[in-house]
């Protein structure tokens, strides 16, 4: 099970981010815990300076930008 989480505090970006991970999963069919972290404290123990970011089993795949569903898949395949 893949552990995948958007971080962000809850600014519209962020949002965007959750909306399309989540569509992501659902086309994929992807086995996950998805979770959105907006606790500033945490999401700086990722190292992201700017958000929305998005995590995928511990690695950072992308921050600062909401990514394309086609991309997204990818970092979720």
């Amino acid at each position: 099970m893949k552990k995948v989480r958007v971080l962000g505090p809850g600014c519209p970006k962020c949002e965007e981010l959750m909306k399309q991970t989540q569509a992501a999963v659902d086309e994929l069919g992807v086995d996950c815990d998805l979770e959105k972290v907006t606790d500033i404290l945490e999401i700086t123990t990722y190292g992201v300076m700017m958000t929305p970011a998005l995590v995928v089993d511990g690695q950072v795949k992308a921050s600062g930008k909401v990514p394309s569903l086609d991309d997204l898949k990818k970092m979720l395949s």
